[in-house]
């Protein structure tokens, strides 16, 4: 009856005209930013953080929210009408939906990519409902050193889930850390790696790195491959599934679903990982699976059910453990932050209405996505017909407006930049710049329960594997470092990222 009560607080926070209309743009946003390929939501959320400052806490979140399920949904359409996916996730969808559209069923495609997405949606959002509360029932009796052993494990799993060299992954995870000690110490009050600038006496903001990282240095990568784009046919119709197409997508999409709801609580996993994964295992055991990769409809329903499903239950650990799972919960810690919010499980306690006013209106936002897809399909493709070139100009702009109005300092426009050279050449190198986010933001966190910690226990390093919790999750990430090292299982990792 708790759970009902709660939910019932959510749907009043979340039915006011106010958020609703926030919820109606952050979708409308999310939707825009997938179709339009080379500006995904990380880039749109830290471009919309400076905006947020004025708005309510519950408003803001529920906007940055449904920015980025909401891109998740727009990043099918252009993976189906022009095989250039809008987001990473949608790379899989892109294999069977291109064809689809080629053979004459883009509308099918598009209406299973919208059934799907609906469907998981609702499901994660149930799931986010019931698991959410436990855990931070369970998290509010760790101590600093479980803290600080759970925060170790989420920057292994990020290193172990991360694609690319592993050794690049370790390295950007360090320098996110490196990057998280420049400021001021807060005990002592000593300058930390700020070369005398005082600009940098209290630290570098984090807007600034995912702005540089995920907005200039797409702008370059962008600028330097762009993509000619053809449409498979500029008017799409027969946007409905007929029965024997439900009988063949339905089981793809419970599967696609549950598998996505946990790789998304994973810190590194998400919607990407979950889509590539989906689809290998429905290729694997379908009645059809010699029809994929010349358009299977399973090849849409089950990758797509997949990255919905885990990009909603990313917001797990980031609610209830003030944990981020990957570079855009890490943006939206950075809202709350910024909202002077303290994330952790104390939010659920602390601020209810905020806590279930935004998992409710993951539910009314994805209703929002099934309305505005299908019958705005003219719009999307009116939009993916836009060169990039005319469009960077106008996120560079957004881009420097937003950290200009940080602080009013053009010094932190010259790192943005400063940082986005850095991103492209990061990208040059095969190095994600997601490990080096998430050690950027967990950083700081993790020093001040090391030293809690210690503090608590006398200075005696053995209290993290004296502590029963803080010892199983720091052998498990001993384990996971161990298993994902050992050469047999370093290949297959490898593998399982170029499968495209």
């Amino acid at each position: 009856m708790e759970l009902f009560a709660n939910l019932g607080l959510g749907f009043e926070t979340a039915f006011t005209l106010t958020n609703l209309t926030y919820c109606l743009i952050g979708v409308f946003l999310g939707t825009a930013v997938g179709v339009l390929p080379g500006l995904g939501p990380t880039a749109t959320i830290a471009m919309l953080l400076p905006a947020t400052f004025t708005l309510a806490p519950i408003s803001a979140l529920i906007m940055l929210a449904g920015i980025y399920y909401g891109a998740q949904y727009g990043g099918s359409t252009t993976a189906i009408l022009v095989n250039l996916p809008g987001e990473s996730s949608s790379v899989v969808t892109a294999i069977d939906g291109y064809q689809m559209a080629r053979q004459g069923n883009a509308g099918k495609a598009l209406a299973t990519a919208a059934i799907a997405s609906f469907f998981a949606g609702t499901v994660a959002t149930i799931l986010l409902a019931l698991f959410a509360p436990p855990l931070a029932d369970l998290a509010l009796k760790f101590g600093p050193a479980e803290y600080f052993s759970l925060m170790v494990l989420g920057l292994v799993a990020s290193v172990v889930l991360a694609s690319g060299s592993l050794l690049n992954a370790i390295g950007m995870v360090l320098l996110g850390l490196l990057l998280g000690l420049i400021g001021s110490d807060v005990n002592s009050g000593a300058a930390r790696y700020t070369f005398d600038l005082p600009e940098l006496a209290d630290g570098i903001n984090f807007v600034i790195v995912a702005m540089g990282m995920f907005g200039i240095g797409e702008i370059i990568r962008n600028l330097e491959h762009e993509e000619t784009r053809s449409l498979v046919m500029k008017k799409v119709s027969g946007l409905m599934l007929n029965k024997e197409d439900f009988k063949r997508v339905a089981a793809p999409i419970f599967r696609g679903t549950w598998l996505g709801a946990a790789l998304g609580i994973l810190p590194g996993g998400g919607a990407m990982l979950a889509s590539f994964s989906a689809y290998s295992i429905e290729k694997k055991i379908s009645k059809n699976s010699k029809q994929f990769g010349k358009g299977a409809i399973e090849g849409v329903a089950a990758p797509e059910a997949a990255n919905n499903a885990g990009a909603q239950t990313s917001f797990i650990p980031m609610l209830t453990l003030g944990i981020p799972s990957n570079p855009v919960m890490a943006l939206m810690i950075g809202a709350m932050i910024i909202q002077g919010i303290q994330p952790g499980p104390a939010v659920m306690t602390e601020q209810p209405t905020l806590f279930w006013g935004l998992i409710a209106s993951m539910w009314i936002g994805n209703f929002f996505l099934v309305v505005l897809n299908l019958p705005m399909i003219g719009l999307w493709v009116r939009m993916i017909m836009v060169p990039y070139h005319l469009l960077f100009p106008a996120i560079l702009m957004f881009c420097a407006i937003g950290v200009f109005s940080l602080n009013n300092s053009d010094f932190d426009v010259y790192l943005m930049a400063l940082f986005g050279l850095f991103g492209y050449i990061c990208a040059k190198l095969g190095a994600e710049p997601a490990p080096m986010l998430l050690g950027f933001i967990i950083g700081p966190m993790m020093e001040e329960y090391l030293r809690r910690a210690l503090l608590l226990s006398h200075s005696d390093p053995l209290v993290f594997v004296q502590r029963p919790i803080s010892a199983v999750m720091l052998g498990a990430a001993v384990l996971a470092l161990a298993v994902v090292l050992l050469p047999a299982l370093r290949k297959k990792r490898e593998e399982a990222f170029k499968e495209e």
